[in-house]
């Protein structure tokens, strides 16, 4: 790949989101429907990342892209998409991980459905054990995190996003957010320090 191909992918994409989500405030289904379809993985990943739930993931998914629709008329000119989806998405997280706090009967195994990243079949043996149980660690030590430092580890380091980027999602200062990936990178550190 060329020096900067991935820079001018990203901006090809941000052109192609901008143009959809202009139809989609005039109320173009057909555009809608190909924005969901480029951000519905993202959005179900992000969110099964921060709620640690497969089946919440994919009905806060569903109800991210409702408001997104709802809402249309609320995103500005200029704006980047990814950012604006993503908050709508961290926000639903959000409400959904305050409403399980208040109702604690459910417990910690029944709410960890997420499934495991990726098929193992084919590897075997010590190694395929050892790769398993690290990524449980991953998993649990990511869930153990506070959330407002799940939501920035999760938007920088699975995501990609940057500190500007995350900062829109979340509500939150680039400085916040750089403070709060740093603040989980340590705790992540901390918990894991027998696969590091």
């Amino acid at each position: 790949m060329e020096a900067g191909g991935g820079s001018r992918e990203a901006e090809a994409q941000m052109a192609a989101d901008a143009e959809l989500m202009r139809r989609v405030q005039d109320g173009d289904e057909a555009a809608f429907g190909a924005l969901m379809e480029t951000w519905e993985v993202p959005v179900k990943r992000l969110l099964a990342r921060i709620v640690v739930n497969a089946g919440e993931a994919e009905e806060l998914a569903q109800e991210t892209f409702v408001r997104v629709w709802q809402q249309r008329e609320k995103f500005r000119d200029g704006a980047a998409v990814r950012p604006w989806v993503f908050s709508i998405a961290v926000n639903l997280a959000r409400n959904r991980l305050r409403w399980w706090r208040r109702r604690p009967s459910v417990s910690l195994q029944e709410w960890d459905e997420t499934p495991e990243a990726g098929d193992r079949s084919q590897e075997t043996g010590t190694a395929a054990l050892e790769m398993a149980e690290r990524a449980v660690a991953v998993r649990e030590a990511v869930a153990g995190l506070p959330v407002e430092l799940r939501e920035a580890i999760v938007l920088f380091e699975y995501e990609e996003m940057s500190h500007a980027e995350i900062a829109v999602a979340v509500g939150a200062s680039a400085k916040a957010v750089e403070s709060r990936v740093a603040r989980a990178r340590e705790k992540l550190r901390v918990a894991l320090k027998r696969w590091v």
